[in-house]
């Protein structure tokens, strides 16, 4: 049975390939097969009568590395039905060589790994590193940012042109600072090795070309990783810890309650500010109750914040089996409706009304409008929207009633009954209540505020000046809106 042998040819020239591979290389009398002619030992080879047929035309007819290196395997596999071949790969076989994967996992062809020098042990020494420490080696040509682990020495391997040192660049400029330094390697071990330190923002600027180059970057300070969840966590973690800070100490699930309700207002009078960088602070604050809470549970014993944050997980992927499954939906309704159907699911036998899952703690409106869906879903909803408009003339006509009898319990109620009718119509045209009638309770803050200003400018005491004059001033903070 026909086979593929692969030699690896290290990393850098003919003095570091082993004997035996250097042997096995001389011997062979018929076409050696080569990912790329681009490496030091072909030439030494060539000149003493090797013959080796390469693939790199094939870098420039495919659009991606992928697509090349399928390519190889594909070819590679139609040779070896007439023979069995030698097939040559820079450094060693089983790192960074993504045709030999490919050829490892094919079924048709038996494939042998005849060996070949790691470079690593000479890049180690080039850059005096000690791998022990915490070492990331990364494929440059096909990774993700996500992947990657600043706190360990972080080496790209295969950074073989312009191309791929830009997209590196560009994907670390994500976490790390311009002139943040790193460092090009250039054969390592071989005596053409040549290392140079640049600031990230240049590596694509004064690269060579090369099939043996890497770009090392080193461990970053604890300073420049604050935008990672992994230094938050750890931030929380200090603040709580015996050496950390008493008052986040001190704090439990209940005394933590009143700011994680604060915040989210906080965070809605940002949105409605339409105030990016206020976003930004107060979805941190967010952020910030959400980790003090895994925190203690940590500390408790009871769960983590990996254990949010998985449960969150499961549920989105659960939730939306058209996005993760094979489900299929053709409207927003669809997904509505299989969003409960997957709920009741989740929960099985503990919900036993249709109002069950109504947070007791919500604000009322909020509270109306959510019972309103829940009821509605079941039928129990206004056909025509005329009808609700009536039925608010009726209950404000029973508040009346109220109000003429004296009887303070029935305006109670009867206000009440208002409120839930517009709480029903807020929801028929899709407003949310809460949210209007904040943003008028800012529009009322700020008018009120431009009288106050103005009386003060003027000299006036706010409490001995007539209705009159106010609405006057309460009509120009109108008019100052219309202008703003």
């Amino acid at each position: 049975m026909n086979e593929i042998n692969v030699i690896g040819l290290g990393g850098g020239g003919i003095d570091q390939l082993q004997l035996g591979l250097y042997r096995k290389l001389l011997q062979e009398k018929q076409t050696i097969f080569t990912r790329t002619m681009d490496h030091p030992v072909i030439p030494t080879l060539q000149e003493e009568g090797v013959t080796f047929e390469s693939f790199d035309h094939l870098y420039e007819a495919e659009d991606g590395f992928r697509e090349v290196y399928q390519n190889i395997v594909t070819q590679l596999l139609e040779h070896a039905k007439d023979r069995s071949i030698l097939y040559t790969v820079p450094g060693h076989p089983m790192l960074a060589e993504k045709t030999v994967q490919l050829l490892l996992e094919q079924e048709e062809v038996e494939v042998t790994i005849l060996g070949g020098q790691s470079y690593l042990d000479d890049l180690f020494t080039a850059l005096q590193i000690d791998p022990i420490e915490g070492f990331q080696f990364v494929d440059a040509t096909s990774f993700l940012r996500k992947d990657l682990n600043y706190q360990q020495h972080l080496i790209f391997c295969q950074v073989y042109d312009r191309f791929v040192a830009s997209d590196v660049k560009l994907s670390l400029l994500e976490d790390l600072p311009a002139d943040y330094m790193v460092t090009i390697v250039e054969a390592a071990g071989s005596e053409t090795e040549h290392i140079r330190q640049v600031p990230l923002e240049e590596l694509d600027h004064v690269m060579e070309i090369s099939n043996l180059t890497s770009v090392y970057v080193p461990p970053a300070p604890e300073a420049l990783l604050n935008h990672t969840f992994t230094r938050l966590r750890e931030v929380i973690a200090i603040l709580r810890s015996p050496e950390g800070c008493p008052w986040d100490r001190k704090q439990t699930h209940e005394s933590l309650r009143q700011y994680a309700i604060e915040e989210v207002y906080e965070l809605i009078d940002a949105i409605d500010n339409q105030d990016d960088e206020n976003m930004i602070e107060e979805l941190g604050d967010i952020m910030l109750q959400v980790m003090l809470h895994s925190q203690i549970g940590e500390d408790d014993g009871y769960f983590t914040i990996d254990d949010v944050i998985r449960a969150v997980t499961d549920k989105m992927i659960h939730r939306h089996p058209h996005v993760f499954a094979d489900r299929h939906v053709n409207s927003v309704e669809d997904v509505t409706k299989n969003w409960e159907e997957l709920k009741k699911e989740e929960k099985p036998g503990e919900r036993t009304s249709v109002l069950d899952g109504v947070p007791k703690q919500l604000p009322s409106l909020a509270k109306a409008v959510k019972l309103q869906k829940k009821a509605a879903k079941t039928g129990f909803d206004w056909d025509d929207v005329k009808d609700i408009w009536t039925k608010l003339t009726e209950e404000v006509d029973e508040v009346k009633e109220a109000i003429s009898i004296g009887n303070q319990e029935e305006i109670e109620k009867e206000f009440g009954d208002v409120l839930f009718v517009i709480a029903n119509l807020s929801r028929y045209y899709k407003v949310n209540p809460e949210v209007a009638l904040n943003r008028t309770n800012q529009k009322f803050t700020s008018r009120f505020s431009y009288i106050e200003e103005q009386l003060i400018k003027n000299q006036k005491d706010i409490h001995h000046v007539t209705l009159k004059e106010m609405d006057e001033l309460w009509d120009q903070a109108k008019e100052r809106e219309g202008l703003e």
